[in-house]
């Protein structure tokens, strides 16, 4: 540190000391970075992807709770019907004032994208009646056609080894659950689908 004095009073003057980032540490950092974000943005990516099929996964299973719980409290039957991509509509099978068509509805863009595919079995299937009872009506009980039993929720924009497809299962009973397809899963393991 020196020390000045300038009549008759003591000026300090600090001794500079290196603080902070020179420009060409700042440079390294950010080229540090940007390699690393190069690197990770793949992964980002498929991460993503996958995150879009568990929306729309839990998008259409909230759908078909949603379409059992108002068939029970409107005490009629309310259908569940499959749109294009991800996109469902809840409404009453027969409309009167107390049970209108729709009740609800959502679309691609809410909770999901248009690179979402969504397969129904039996194919070509897009609807689902829940009577009062909150129990699937068949096609034979007066259904407008055969009700699904399982859905497929899978990504076209990734390959067959990057997505991780989940499917919904539908029993007679009307309750819906959400498992992995995967068959590589261990039998244990709870997200395994039933074979």
């Amino acid at each position: 540190m020196l020390i000045s004095q300038t009549k008759g009073k003591q000026i300090r003057l600090a001794s500079y000391s290196h603080v902070g980032f020179s420009l060409v540490e700042l440079m390294v950092a950010v080229a540090v970075i940007g390699i690393l974000a190069v690197f990770a943005l793949p992964s980002y990516t498929i991460w993503i992807e996958n995150t879009r099929i568990r929306n729309a996964a839990d998008s259409i299973n909230s759908g078909l709770q949603k379409a059992r719980v108002e068939a029970l409290k409107r005490n009629a039957d309310v259908k569940f019907e499959l749109g294009a991509g991800s996109e469902w509509t809840i409404g009453c099978v027969n409309v009167t004032a107390d049970c209108p068509d729709p009740i609800e509805t959502r679309g691609v863009k809410e909770g999901s994208s248009a690179s979402i595919s969504v397969t129904a079995t039996p194919v070509g299937s897009t609807i689902l009646v829940f009577t009062s009872l909150g129990r699937v009506r068949s096609a034979l009980e007066g259904a407008p056609e055969e009700p699904f039993t399982q859905l497929d929720i899978d990504n076209s924009s990734m390959s067959g080894s990057e997505s991780r497809d989940l499917r919904i299962l539908i029993d007679a009973g009307g309750a819906g659950k959400m498992c992995d397809p995967y068959t590589g899963l261990s039998d244990t393991d709870p997200r395994k689908c039933p074979v």
